[in-house]
């Protein structure tokens, strides 16, 4: 007697869509909490620099405001994202997505944009904010449609292979962590202002091209050269990340 044939596989394009809905609902309770503490913790940075940071629109005000709006991102994309899948891979959450009839490529990304999604009230919150707090001309802010989303898919990636990667749920905790941290620490001050091998660490975190991005959309003559070449590099880093995410959950999920 002949087996019966298994059932075909889901088309990728209707499998993300039904991965992102169902994280979407999954974490919609979680969503108030996770809001507020990202925004919170960003308003909070922009006001404590208030303090060594003139108003205007010099180059520290416009770094300070965008990266602080970008670090919400941060948050949840790739700290958030990598406890998530640590916890996932400990707790054997991967074996139920593995016998599933989905692309590997679809429960990474969908999962990425979900967890992005989440960020994109709390990083205009506290760009406008940011804006009112340095006197900043807010007409740029329209480049923020780009720039979530592709700083949300670089970060979200990382943060997915990070959780992924690492051997255990608590190094995945720690990396997440230690991802954000540079997030912060790198992202609010300007690069010509720190030495050269934190520098070179700002080129490789894949939030920096947004955050450059967005700060130069927040000054008084914008130059949109400028900030498309930064948003290219961010969607090819993006691209990147998203692929790293998905190469580790197949090898997470067939180990």
């Amino acid at each position: 007697m002949n087996p019966a044939p298994l059932a075909p596989a889901a088309r990728p394009w209707p499998a993300l869509r039904t991965v992102y809905l169902a994280q979407l609902s999954r974490a919609r309770v979680a969503r108030i909490p996770l809001l507020f503490v990202a925004t919170f913790q960003s308003v909070g940075i922009m006001i404590l620099m208030r303090g060594v940071v003139d108003g205007g629109d010099g180059e520290e005000a416009r770094a300070v405001v965008a990266g602080s709006a970008v670090l919400v991102v941060a948050f949840v994309a790739l700290n958030l994202l990598a406890q998530y899948f640590g916890q996932l891979r400990a707790t054997g959450g991967l074996d139920h997505y593995a016998t599933l009839p989905v692309p590997a490529a679809a429960v990474a990304l969908g999962t990425a944009a979900a967890y992005a999604s989440f960020t994109v009230p709390g990083v205009l919150a506290t760009a406008v904010a940011g804006g009112l707090l340095y006197q900043l001309p807010l007409g740029g802010l329209w480049v923020l449609a780009a720039v979530v989303p592709l700083a949300g898919a670089a970060l979200a990636g990382l943060g997915a292979a990070l959780g992924l990667l690492a051997p255990r749920a608590e190094l995945a905790t720690l990396c997440g962590q230690l991802g954000m941290s540079a997030a912060l620490l790198l992202g609010v001050l300007p690069a010509g202002h720190l030495p050269g091998p934190a520098r070179l660490l700002r080129d490789l975190l894949p939030s920096s091209y947004g955050v450059d991005a967005l700060a130069a959309a927040l000054g008084p003559a914008p130059d949109w050269g400028s900030v498309t070449a930064d948003l290219a590099v961010c969607a090819a880093v993006g691209a990147a990340a998203l692929g790293l995410a998905t190469w580790a959950y197949r090898r997470a999920a067939l180990r």
